[in-house]
């Protein structure tokens, strides 16, 4: 194992960003995983933001198959993976050619030679050779054979084929990089140790490629100095770094400690939600059921099967697999049962850009069932709230009776960033409405006269059977009902329990200044960008820019009308083409709401937020 050693020069530096890119197989999110933890672990504040094909395995070298991982790290505030890249790695020529165009002028490109074969460079649509034609004068090129030093570094290793050999060159970048950034490789070769506890030549060739590329960078020329990033002054407390659906899971989990239920998750496997299954798989020992079923339907029908049993129930899903639950989720609106639905987005319509980002599901979310079925809708924003906002969903849901649907998406599902790790006990408390033993006057649609959340009867208690199904119900007794006057004394009452919910969730409070020349908008994952846009106009002099963040859309809070009316200008931003725009429009009439859109399956970029907004308050 190699500590970080004493430099002759080092630059300090207060942040960084690099981007890792190549073939699918080339192994970049376990390069950009391992720098990410091992800054983590360091004390650096970190965002990370993976970006891979929708193909399996798309075919090796083509500008389509190109997948990256970027990783941010600073010692001050990080909010984003970052816009114009530090470093580039390109372990091949197209990507190479798709991510050149991120990096900052004057910066620096490592890239494998031994992958600029004619061969390569003809599939990624180079003409020449960028290593030889000075189209890259304007960078810093550390040209490594990275594929031959990897070979000749493994020739005395017994048990391995060329492929596995192959395979490791990712490591010699990733010891390079070590190096010129002050990290030690302790925590990956411990990585290593536990991973491949069962192939010790696999251990073998993965340390000896990265001490490789450590020692490598040392000796070449080409690097002058190396960099330091200090930690981060952060809150007291123990992180760890999670990822979004990672986080979602945990929440859950807490969630159904602190409320006493089985957990119950039945889902379809989709991505990018997929990984929701895939953690709460690992925690049966904390009586979590799970069902991979075998399409979106069965899987939201048997969650509601979970809930009338009296589990929290949940269902996970993305694009087109939230248009497949609709029937069965107005039948949980309708039978007033609590379940959560998370819906990771994607870039749609129909399969769309499944590994991309968007926020185009908002109105399917708010208005995708048939008859009038309103249900509540929030969305996390970071990373790590995702953790927060899974354990509010849960709650809702528990105390009012009606599904809650949680959108998360893409960006922050595979993001990272540092997450202070919580005591349940510390959580807020989650009551339900469960109804312990049977009484002379009980009927299954008794309401909390607050709350107007029905009680929660579950199956084979004595003294409290009564019906369930699709149809109109009576207002008391629970039996099907066609009196026209009942359907819509139910009807309002639902829509009513829906906005009451207003009394149980924060206010809006603006961020920088509550009033002003213009008050930027967002909602869910967008958090991070427009954040550090609005920041950096303050720091910059821009004092009358504000920032109001939305995780609760329906209901919205309720005293959002108050911070919109002390703007001279609003502006909506929205990776969509206008959604949550018409949400507030069709609840706050006469306010010229601007907007703000991109749908290109990638984050806002920093300075393309920045000029707009400075457009605006000239």
């Amino acid at each position: 194992m190699i500590a970080a050693t004493e430099k002759k020069k080092q630059e300090v530096l207060e942040a960084v960003v690099i981007r890792f890119v190549g073939d699918s197989g080339d192994g970049m999110q376990l390069t950009g995983t391992q720098f990410s933890d091992t800054s983590a672990m360091f004390g650096n504040d970190v965002a990370t933001f993976p970006n891979y094909p929708a193909e399996i395995r798309a075919p090796q070298g083509s500008l389509y198959g190109v997948s990256g991982f970027q990783v941010h790290i600073g010692s001050v505030e990080i909010s984003t993976p970052g816009d114009n890249v530090d470093l580039l790695v390109a372990m091949n020529p197209a990507g190479l050619k798709t991510n050149l165009h991120a990096l900052k002028p004057g910066h620096t490109v490592i890239v494998d030679t031994d992958s600029f074969t004619k061969k390569n460079l003809e599939k990624a649509l180079y003409e020449t050779n960028p290593l030889e034609d000075g189209s890259l004068e304007n960078y810093r090129v550390i040209e490594v054979a990275m594929s031959s030093l990897t070979k000749e570094t493994l020739k005395d290793v017994e048990g391995l084929d060329n492929k596995s050999i192959t395979r490791s060159k990712n490591m010699f970048a990733l010891g390079m990089v070590y190096w010129m950034y002050d990290r030690s490789t302790e925590y990956t070769v411990d990585f290593f140790n536990k991973k491949f506890k069962n192939k010790p030549e696999i251990i073998e060739a993965n340390t000896k490629v990265l001490n490789a590329g450590f020692y490598f960078a040392e000796t070449l020329e080409l690097i002058p100095n190396a960099y330091t990033i200090a930690p981060a002054k952060m809150a007291p407390g123990t992180y760890r770094i999670l990822m979004g659906n990672q986080a979602t899971a945990w929440g859950f989990l807490a969630a159904a400690e602190k409320s006493g239920l089985e957990l119950f998750l039945g889902s379809y496997p989709i991505t990018p939600a997929s990984d929701i299954l895939h953690e709460l798989v690992k925690h049966k020992h904390f009586g979590v059921k799970t069902l991979q079923a075998e399409d979106e339907i069965a899987g939201i029908s048997s969650a509601i099967g979970a809930a009338f049993a009296g589990d929290l129930a949940i269902t996970t899903t993305s694009g087109p697999g939230l248009a497949l639950k609709g029937e069965a989720l107005g039948l949980a609106m309708m039978i007033e049962l609590p379940l959560v639905i998370v819906d990771v987005q994607r870039g749609g319509p129909s399969t769309g850009l499944p590994t991309k980002t968007e926020q185009s599901d908002l109105l399917q979310a708010m208005y995708g069932r048939n008859g009038e079925s309103p249900i509540i809708v929030i969305a996390a924003s970071t990373p790590a709230n995702c953790f927060e906002y899974a354990y509010i969903a849960a709650k809702l849901t528990l105390e009012h009776m009606t599904p809650v649907l949680l959108l998360t998406d893409g960006y922050i599902a595979n993001g990272s960033a540092p997450w202070k790790i919580k005591s349940v006990a510390s959580m807020p408390e989650i009551k339900n409405t469960i109804v312990k033993e049977a009484k002379a006057d009980w009927h299954p649609y008794d309401r909390d006269k607050d709350s107007l959340a029905r009680n929660w009867a579950i199956p084979g208690s004595p003294g409290l059977e009564h019906r369930v199904g699709g149809l109109e119900k009576d207002r008391i007794s629970g039996n099907v009902s066609y009196v026209p006057e009942n359907h819509e004394y139910m009807t309002k009452i639902r829509a009513e329990k829906v906005k009451r919910v207003q009394n149980y969730i924060p206010e809006i409070i603006p961020e920088f200044t509550s009033e002003g020349d213009l008050l930027v908008i967002g909602w869910g994952g967008t958090y991070g960008s427009l954040h550090s846009a609005v920041k950096e106009l303050n720091d910059e002099g821009y004092d009358t820019i504000g920032f109001a963040h939305f995780n609760y859309i329906n209901p919205l809070p309720k005293n959002t009308e108050e911070v919109l009316k002390k703007f001279k200008k609003i502006i909506v931003c929205e990776l969509n083409s206008g959604q949550f725009v018409k949400v507030l429009k069709i609840n706050y009439d006469g306010y010229d709401f601007l907007q703000f859109n991109k749908i290109q399956g990638l984050p806002f970029a920093n300075n393309e937020l920045v000029e707009k907004f400075k457009s605006l308050v000239k």
